[in-house]
Parts: structure tokens; sequence; C-alpha cells
């Protein structure tokens, strides 16, 4: 089998993770076989959801699971609800958790869920009543040693707790190892909950500083306000760094002196947007601000071939998943602006993550400074030895980390051999 044996994808978030896990495989030497392995899930799964809504109607939803890869360890990754849940979009970010999860030393495969629901339109009882459906639905999949989803797009620890519960009752003990990203009252860890944003602002810092800006005084544009954009805003400003614009799915507003975060944050939380921060202007196009730092923290493909020569900033690290498409990565590396891939930038979930199931595993649980301090360590040595590897081979970081994770996962794959 050849990797041009895979059913064709007509652009999206699939064919960019394709595209990038070819140039690193072709670049490290792979043959077809290893490479057509290594691009394809082991099992996926679509379910159906039947609802009961709360007037009584009856609502049928879709849901995936996804697991890539277990050459390195048990599947591991995040379950979104969104409208725009599609089961490409899901393998993609399975196998970006694969390589995440390899470049960061997590002993982890990829996995990702998502059913296709706007959890806006729904009470907190329906949402329940899904989670619990979906999880009773792939639980002969996931487990501690199998897989173990984590709070995404449109879910929460709430959604964990129910998660674990329903898999729990069916197993006839309490399993807390299931999912991480729980409340702390059943096994949740300290720390969880702004460590993606933090570890995107760790490594946000370092390429500052290779970019040779000091973070004192840098300015910074924040794309999404929900849980990584808002944490990041925050401990970017911590840093020092001016936050003068952010966005979210209703609007951008900027000041150029920069934005109270903590102003802004008790905005949204009283009225749900962004927009009409007292003391701020609208923005009408935050990609394009001249500004140090840009932080995509939203969805997938927003900087593409259409604008990304209208990104200015110096800096820009991926706070969400796939937000530049290979043909943007082209434009951007040609203007020499220094990207910091999301397997990378956003790795402090995992992490965490990791840390939380070690935990529960072991019913025994770190401080908040024990748990911060060690994400602090694997991030910064994680970015040294990306951005070490980039240096020595003259390739954007992008390249270098997709390298050093796919060589991570393809040595655990030949090492174990194949099962006749």
């Amino acid at each position: 089998m050849t990797l041009t044996t895979l059913p064709a994808v007509d652009g999206g978030p699939l064919n960019d993770a394709r595209t990038q896990l070819r140039e690193a495989a072709t670049l490290l030497g792979y043959d077809d076989g290893l490479i057509t392995m290594l691009a394809t899930p082991r099992r996926e799964v679509t379910v159906s959801i039947p609802l009961r809504r709360d007037d009584g109607a009856v609502e049928l939803l879709i849901g995936h699971r996804v697991q890539h890869n277990f050459s390195r360890g048990p599947a591991k990754g995040g379950l979104r609800y969104s409208p725009d849940v599609t089961l490409d979009e899901v393998r993609a970010l399975a196998m970006w958790m694969t390589w995440k999860c390899a470049l960061l030393d997590v002993p982890y495969g990829g996995a990702k869920g998502g059913v296709r629901i706007d959890p806006r339109n729904y009470s907190r009882a329906e949402l329940e009543r899904v989670t619990r459906r979906y999880t009773s639905e792939i639980s002969p999949l996931i487990g501690p040693e199998r897989d173990i989803p984590a709070p995404d797009i449109g879910t929460d620890e709430d959604t964990m707790a129910w998660l674990m519960d329903t898999y729990s009752v069916q197993q006839g003990h309490t399993v807390l190892g299931v999912t991480t990203g729980k409340p702390l009252s059943l096994g949740g860890s300290l720390g969880r909950a702004t460590a993606t944003s933090r570890g995107v602002v760790h490594v946000a810092l370092a390429a500052l500083r290779s970019a040779g800006i000091e973070p004192a005084g840098a300015t910074a544009a924040v794309q999404g306000f929900g849980k990584v954009g808002s944490h990041a805003a925050r401990f970017l400003t911590d840093a020092g760094v001016r936050v003068v614009a952010v966005s979210d799915q209703y609007g951008a507003i900027g000041c150029p002196t920069g934005l109270d975060i903590h102003a802004l944050a008790d905005h949204v939380a009283a009225t749900g947007s962004v927009v009409d921060l007292p003391g701020s202007d609208p923005i009408p196009d935050l990609l394009g601000l001249d500004v140090d730092l840009l932080v995509p923290a939203a969805v997938e493909g927003v900087i593409h071939a259409g604008n990304a020569a209208s990104v200015r900033a110096r800096v820009i690290v991926e706070g969400a998943n796939g937000p530049t498409t290979p043909e943007a990565d082209v434009i951007l590396q040609a203007a020499g602006q220094i990207v910091v891939p999301d397997i990378l930038a956003n790795a402090g979930g995992v992490i965490v993550s990791y840390f939380e199931w070690v935990q529960a595993n072991q019913a025994y649980w770190w401080s908040a400074d024990e748990v911060e301090a060690r994400l602090a360590d694997r991030m910064t040595a994680a970015w040294e030895r990306v951005h070490g590897h980039a240096t020595r081979l003259e390739v954007p970081l992008r390249t270098a980390a997709t390298c050093l994770a796919v060589e991570r996962v393809a040595q655990a794959h030949l090492q174990r051999g194949l099962y006749p």
C-alpha cells in the first residue's frame, strides 16, 4: 500500500495534516508503506446519538472517535462539541495529537472525538444526556489503558465528569483515569484548566526572545477568547506583553495602549462576548494587525493562502490546532516570519493531562507549584529541542517539530514490529 491509495481529501485539516506528514517523512527517508501506516488511523468509529429534548422531541446526532496511533501508548485526545465536526476533521486532529504526544515525550498515541452539535442551543440536562449516550456507545474502545478523552471546544470539566461516571457505572467501580480535565473533586489535577494557555505563553516568550524581541513591552493579538485564548491573554499581560487586540466568534476589539484583560474577562462573563468592551474599538481584521506576536487560538485553517500575505506579526504561536494551512506556511516562511507549530505551542494541555492521569492511577495528587514547574520544564525543553533542530537543518519550526515527532512514532512502530 502507498500513500496515494488513501482516499483523496479536498483541502481542509486532514489534507493539511497529511501534507505535513508527507514532508517530514520524505525528509526522514521513509518508504511509502511506512508513510501510509503513519497517515492512517488504527481505529475509528461513528455512532448515532438519539437525544430526547427537554420538550419531548427526539433528535438524532452524530458522533465520532478516531484513534490514530497506539505505538507509544494508549490513545489520548479531546472531545469537542461543535456544529462543524466532521470525520475528516477528527482524523486530522487525532493525527496531530499523535505527533504532539511524541514531540513532548508523553507516552500516548493520538485520538480525538467529536459530536456534531452546537452546545449553545441545548440545555445542561440535554448535554448531559448527549454525553452519557456518546460515552455508552464508545465505552468498549476507551479506558485508562486504551483511550483517555479530555475537554476540547464546546466541552468542559462537567462533560468529563459525566463521561467518567457513565464509564464507571458500566465497569461497576469508579475509574478516575478514564478521562482527564475532570473537576478537582473527581480526581482532576491542579493547573489543568490553564495548562494549554501556560504552555502557549512559555513558548511564545521564548520565540519572541529568539527573534530579538523582549517580551516586556512587546505587542500581541489573540484570536479566540475561549479556554485557551482568554488565559493566554492574561498570562501574556502578566509577563509584560501588551495585548492590544482580541476576538471571538462575534467580533474583534482593540486598544492601542493595551486591553484590560481582567475587565475583559468580567465583560465576557456578563455579556457572552468580547464585543463592546468599554474603552475598546472594533477591529475589522485582527489577523492583519501590526503586532510582534499573533496567537491564533480559535479553530483550524484561519491563516490561509488568501490572507497569509496580510499577516504582519513577527511571531505566530499556534494556540489552536491547525490554524495555518501549508500554503500559508510557505508565504509566512518566505516573509521571514516565525511560526511556532501547534504540536509544540499548545501541548501544555496534554502534558498536564498526562500528569492528571498519572496522579489518578496512583491516587496521589501534586501541588499546583509542582504541576506548573514540571509543565514549564517540559515546554522549555521541547522548545529548545525543536528550535535547535530547526537551526541545524535550516528548516521551519513546524518541519523540525514534525520530523522529531514522526521519527519517534516510527521508531516505536518499527521496534514493536508487525503483528502477523
